[in-house]
């Protein structure tokens, strides 16, 4: 909305003139209305900036280093993306962990050799303990 009027103001403001006048005390007046005593329309043309070499070049170091920084941002955005990624994984995987050592019941690991080998009682509470600490240190 605000564009379509934006285009429908802006061939008027195109047309725009300015006037200059001078006054009974001497003051010079500029106004869009020819309210002055001998008031004449003043030809008003946009001004054009010629900038040297050096402040293109200046102007192309600038632009490079923002384009690097908003890179380096874009990439570091990224980064922690994954690393949050990673962390939910593995706070996951320990969740699952403690999941399959419930209470009361006993716990193996299986060895190269195909044995399994059982988990004493304090070792099953340590092994949980760990567990616990790990997810509470570094799960949110």
């Amino acid at each position: 909305m605000r564009l379509l009027l934006c285009l429908l103001l802006l061939p008027g403001m195109a047309v725009a003139e300015i006037y200059r006048w001078t006054d009974a005390n001497g003051q010079v007046h500029f106004d869009q209305r020819p309210t002055g005593q001998g008031a004449t329309a003043v030809e008003v043309r946009p001004q054009v900036v010629e900038r040297d070499q050096a402040t293109r070049n200046s102007e192309q170091r600038a632009e490079r280093f923002y384009d690097a920084r908003r890179q380096e941002q874009a990439e570091a955005a990224a980064a922690s993306v994954q690393r949050n990624s990673e962390r939910d994984a593995q706070c996951q995987k320990l969740r699952s962990s403690l999941a399959q050592m419930p209470e009361g019941r006993r716990y193996y690991r299986v060895e190269a050799n195909g044995e399994r080998t059982y988990y004493s009682d304090e070792q099953l509470d340590t092994a949980r303990a760990q567990l616990r600490e790990r997810i509470s240190s570094g799960c949110q």
